[in-house]
């Protein structure tokens, strides 16, 4: 081999060696940074995730927040039971080990197919409940048999109950599982036997009383079975909430009530529900253990129609008890004076139609506080005709009628006041006709007994009122507690005050279409206002052959309707009371609604201070005309 040739050959190894070398270093410098950056730079990271695998980290459910009721007695609470739970992560197969648990704890077929629903629904990880309130031999027979169930375990949770049961259902509501719908990214809603509120109180105060979910760490082997807890942080539970509501008196008011009737009573003062009550109710505590399809569709089915609050959702047209609007509304435009008298021959006459007032024999001349007392339909007639829809529906509206309330029951309905505008985006013209009978209250009015307690309260206290049940959240009191809380309605003294003394003397004036409705000495005087309302048109052939609503099947009977307030030199308490198909209010619902304001004076009126002449002189009291009033 030339010299040349072994030179150019020992380059070319030189070449090939630095290339090679250069390659090592590189690589060497690459292992050297990655090392860097793993130990250095990301170290803490990795050493997390490290320990993610050896650590579990779980959530808590929080206790749910209690219901109080104004005098702290407990309406909505929590009591652990057992439950059994399955993971699908943790199960080697679901549908085995379903089978084995069924030949421990029968399963319907029903629930098989609620568990699997569930697991698709969720992540494998989250355990999802298989059966609720267990049995002490229940339980045992499960944890005897453990090695048999992967994915099995046994846990305690607890369940809403709620002691006045049917009593409150309507105002307290009531929790289910959560749906789709109620995901909004809490991550305790994807815990096993979570429940979220449905219904009333529970669905309004949901945030207030779901609480916040806590933590617990345990620390697992490779298969992910517990070794021990390495540490627990508890969550936060949900805040109490107290009501104004009075259990007491809620019971004694539906205890004595029949199926289709309503009562609220409020304080007259600030706007508290005291009772309100309706029937027929359900149980709420069915919802906890879980409603049957049967159960559910005899609740669905029924016509008495449990399920609503009749309260907030019935709608009824007020008939008389709302010639104190008309009444008000015509005093502020003084289209009439207080000494206006008119004349009833028993009918009214407009072109081609005849309204007729409730006496056929008519009443005479009178002024308003007599066509109040009297409830004179015949007086009411003509004051609509000079008013106009309008401006009748402004008052409405004014004293809480055909509005918004704003209580904390979602799904109240807000009724309906009509307008000439409304007819008209109908496409149909407001007849003159329209008003003379919508000045009764009857036509196309649509209210709640909860608009028509507010209407009480609000011509009680002269202030624009709301009705609400929430008093206090976690201890501390709510705004509406105080009379001043809530802004004037701006009316006349001197208009209210005719308006109150005639409901005065529809009670305790010879005359009055409530005399019955009179309290007993002792309590004070009740100022009210009786209205019933047709649920089918008499026509003039029923009248003349001298047609008896006593003689009709009871769905075709009016309703019966009652407001009031008391005691009339002080009021504090408002109430409505609607029964459906009663027949007449004076005959219906004002004795029910005497009973029930004897009731609420009894438990809550703070005791009157003696007075000279005792309880006899009190009585004569309650029976003398108002300051101002006529004998």
């Amino acid at each position: 081999m030339s010299r040349r040739e072994e030179e150019r050959r020992r380059a070319l190894f030189t070449r090939r060696a630095l290339l090679l070398g250069a390659g090592q270093l590189g690589l060497l410098g690459f292992l050297g940074y990655r090392l860097q950056k793993l130990q250095l730079e990301e170290g803490e990271r990795y050493a997390t995730l490290a320990e993610e695998n050896r650590i579990s980290t779980r959530l808590l459910a929080p206790p749910r927040g209690r219901i109080l009721d104004r005098a702290g007695r407990v309406v909505a609470a929590n009591t652990l039971n057992w439950r059994v739970l399955l993971t699908a992560e943790q199960a080697e197969d679901v549908g085995a080990t379903l089978a084995t648990l069924s030949r421990l704890l029968p399963l319907a077929e029903g629930e098989v197919a609620r568990i699997e629903r569930d697991i698709r629904r969720r992540r494998r990880f989250v355990p999802v409940v298989v059966q609720e309130f267990l049995s002490w031999e229940e339980m045992a027979r499960i944890e005897a048999n453990a090695p048999d169930l992967p994915g099995i375990s046994v846990d305690v949770g607890t369940t809403r109950t709620y002691p006045l049961a049917e009593h409150l259902a309507h105002v307290v509501g009531y929790v289910a599982p959560p749906a789709e719908a109620d995901m909004d990214g809490d991550p305790l809603l994807s815990l096993p036997g979570i429940r979220v509120g449905r219904a009333g109180i529970e669905r309004h105060h949901e945030r207030v009383l779901r609480g916040r979910a806590g933590t617990v760490q345990m620390e697992v082997n490779a298969v992910g079975r517990v070794i021990r807890e390495l540490d627990r942080r508890e969550g936060v539970a949900g805040r109490e909430v107290r009501i104004s509501v009075d259990a007491g008196l809620q019971k004694a008011v539906r205890d004595r009530i029949e199926e289709g009737t309503s009562v609220v009573v409020m304080d007259a003062r600030n706007g508290e529900v005291l009772a309100m009550a309706s029937q027929p109710g359900f149980d709420p505590n069915l919802f906890s253990s879980g409603i049957s399809a049967a159960q559910w569709r005899e609740w669905t089915r029924s016509r008495a129609t449990p399920l609503i609050n009749k309260t907030t959702n019935g709608l009824y047209a007020p008939g008389s008890t709302f010639k104190m609007v008309v009444g008000l509304a015509a005093l502020e435009a003084r289209v009439i004076t207080p000494t206006d008298r008119l004349t009833c021959p028993g009918h009214y006459d407009l072109g081609d139609s005849r309204f007729h007032c409730w006496n056929r024999r008519g009443h005479g001349a009178l002024d308003l506080r007599g066509a109040l007392k009297q409830s004179c339909d015949v007086y009411f007639y003509e004051v609509a005709r000079r008013l106009g829809i309008d401006r009748i529906a402004a008052m409405a509206k004014r004293l809480g009628l055909g509005v918004e309330l704003e209580i904390e029951l979602p799904g109240t309905r807000p009724g309906f006041v009509p307008t000439r505008e409304w007819r008209t985006r109908q496409g149909k013209p407001w007849n003159l006709g329209d008003t003379v009978v919508h000045g009764i209250g009857q036509g196309f009015y649509q209210l709640t007994p909860l608009s028509l307690a507010t209407m009480a309260a609000r011509l009680a206290s002269g202030r624009a009122v709301q009705p609400h049940l929430t008093q206090a959240i976690g201890g501390r009191p709510v705004m509406g507690a105080r009379a001043e809380d809530w802004p004037s309605l701006g009316l006349a003294e001197r208009d209210l005050k005719l308006v109150r003394e005639a409901m005065w003397a529809v009670v305790n004036e010879a005359g009055g279409t409530a005399r019955v409705a009179q309290l007993p000495p002792g309590l004070g005087a009740l100022a009210g206002k009786t209205g019933t309302t047709q649920v089918r048109r008499v026509s003039r052939e029923q009248r003349e052959r001298g047609f008896r609503v006593e003689s009709q099947p009871r769905e075709w009977r009016p309703h019966a309707l009652f407001v009031a307030f008391a005691p009339y030199d002080d009021p504090r308490y408002a109430i409505s009371v609607v029964v459906e198909h009663g027949t007449s209010g004076s005959g219906a619902a004002a004795p029910l609604a005497r009973e029930v304001m004897v009731e609420v004076m009894t438990r809550l009126r703070p005791p009157a201070a003696p007075q000279a002449g005792g309880a006899a002189e009190a009585g004569r009291l309650a029976e003398a005309p108002p300051t101002g009033g006529r004998p």
